[in-house]
């Protein structure tokens, strides 16, 4: 399996860490960042992961913040993506099992350090039941297709009020 990994400055620390157990479950990954506890902000590598799993390019992504939960709502704005915060073993295997996520969020700052190899043991040891879930799981996705829709006319309408409202300067300043 191949995953695609990141963290934000909060949980560069810990994903260096994560690195040798991740090879030790046989899951092969890429690293995008960030390179150091730098400031960074979160969003750019949340989206980068997102990305990854959304194309294909990864089967899964993990990440690791300060709380797990800005770069899971970042991720979460992809199609495609089931992110989920996992604080322990159990939450991240019905992650999983019921909600089929492909993407996995902790945080470093919020989560016993002694805890986040569990945990990630536990969601790679783990897979999608389907079943009763995968009905669950299409309703998810129905609504995804739903909102981007309407996201898509939202941002058509925006662009279409900012051309006349460009076209309405350029008028008022032929008048002048």
């Amino acid at each position: 399996m191949k995953i695609a990994l990141a963290s934000d400055h909060a949980g560069f620390e810990e994903k260096e860490k994560l690195k040798p157990l991740l090879k030790s479950l046989g899951v092969e990954f890429e690293d995008l960042g960030t390179a150091s506890e730098d400031s960074v902000d979160y969003p750019d590598y949340a989206l980068k992961v997102a990305e990854s799993v959304a194309k294909g390019e990864a089967e899964q992504g993990l990440l690791v913040c300060g709380s797990g939960t800005g770069m899971a709502i970042t991720a979460n704005k992809v199609p495609g993506v089931r992110a989920a915060v996992a604080w322990s073993e159990e939450i991240a295997r019905l992650a999983r099992q019921h909600n089929d996520a492909n993407v996995l969020s902790i945080g470093a700052r919020v989560t016993p350090e002694a805890d986040i190899p569990k945990i990630v043991k536990a969601w790679f040891a783990s897979s999608f039941q389907g079943g009763r879930h995968a009905s669950r799981v299409a309703k998810i996705k129905e609504i995804e297709c739903r909102t981007e829709g309407q996201q898509a006319g939202i941002q058509g309408q925006e662009q279409q009020a900012g051309i006349q409202g460009q076209e309405q300067q350029a008028g008022a300043g032929r008048r002048q």
